[in-house]
């Protein structure tokens, strides 16, 4: 298995860090990952010691904003700089791995990067995969909520506790303590971001009958961070045939991550098998 760094431009210039796993030998399809927010790529590396060396090459990169990407922590101009960003890594993930087949995988926030992606991209995708997406409000205080209408034209650029309570993550006390200490992570957003998350949720669902990409959903029961009743609604207005949902009895806001992250990932991998 093969580990490397990497830099690629976004929009606008922003200069964003990416790394890749990638198997001995010719991969069977990639994988592109979103990470969601407040973390990093870093912290995917249970999916990365999972699905490598069963033939998938594995590629994610730290949002604009988080981990060891530039740009403020925590902030976007407008939705569509991550919409942006994304197109961007794709073009970067395709040029290293030509010919793969090629899957999209977004958690939490960047679950919603990914159905706003591919409600507006399809080309180039065999398929999406999202995880504890944000479908609708987040579970962070009303006043924040609040704020972020308020002050997404007034002061957008102003850097906020987000009050995300970390022991909602997983059930597992070693991936909160490790979330807690970890330097990469952190716990700002701005009134835009704030404001263009909760638009964007809104439009995926009033928008989900025109999603067209096979999808796989995994949600945990008790995700008290995104709950998941959202991500039921968005699956139940899709009209495509080719859809799954599988929600995890008390399951945490971090399948990936959580108790039942085997069962989790080998549910995963038999729909990658599926679509290949």
């Amino acid at each position: 298995m093969e580990h490397t760094e990497s830099r690629f431009r976004g929009i606008g210039g922003l200069e964003l860090y990416a790394q890749s796993w990638r198997p001995d030998g010719r991969p069977r399809a990639a994988l592109a990952i979103l990470h969601g927010h407040g973390e990093h790529s870093g912290r995917y590396g249970n999916v990365f010691e999972y699905f490598t060396p069963r033939g998938y090459a594995l590629h994610a990169f730290d949002l604009r904003g988080h981990g060891r990407s530039l740009g403020q922590r925590g902030h976007i101009r407008d939705w569509s700089d991550y919409r942006n960003d994304t197109r961007a890594f794709l073009g970067f993930v395709s040029e290293r791995e030509p010919g793969l087949p090629l899957f999209l995988y977004g958690h939490s926030l960047g679950g919603l990067i990914v159905l706003d992606y591919g409600l507006h991209h399809t080309e180039g995708l065999k398929g999406a995969i999202v995880t504890g997406p944000v479908l609708g409000p987040p579970q962070i205080p009303a006043i924040l909520l609040a704020l972020s209408k308020a002050l997404s034209r007034a002061w957008p650029t102003l850097s906020m506790n987000s009050g995300l309570d970390p022991s909602a993550i997983s059930r597992d006390p070693v991936v909160v303590k490790a979330y807690v200490e970890d330097p990469l992570v952190h716990s700002k957003g701005t009134p835009r971001l704030g404001a263009e998350m909760l638009r964007t949720a809104e439009w995926a669902q009033e928008h989900a009958a025109d999603w067209r990409l096979p999808l796989l959903i995994v949600h945990g029961g008790d995700d008290h961070l995104s709950p998941s009743a959202f991500s039921r609604q968005f699956f139940e207005k899709l009209t495509i045939p080719d859809k799954r949902r599988i929600e995890i009895p008390g399951g945490f806001h971090e399948p990936h991550n959580d108790l039942a992250k085997a069962a989790v990932f080998a549910d995963i991998e038999r729909w990658l098998e599926a679509h290949l």
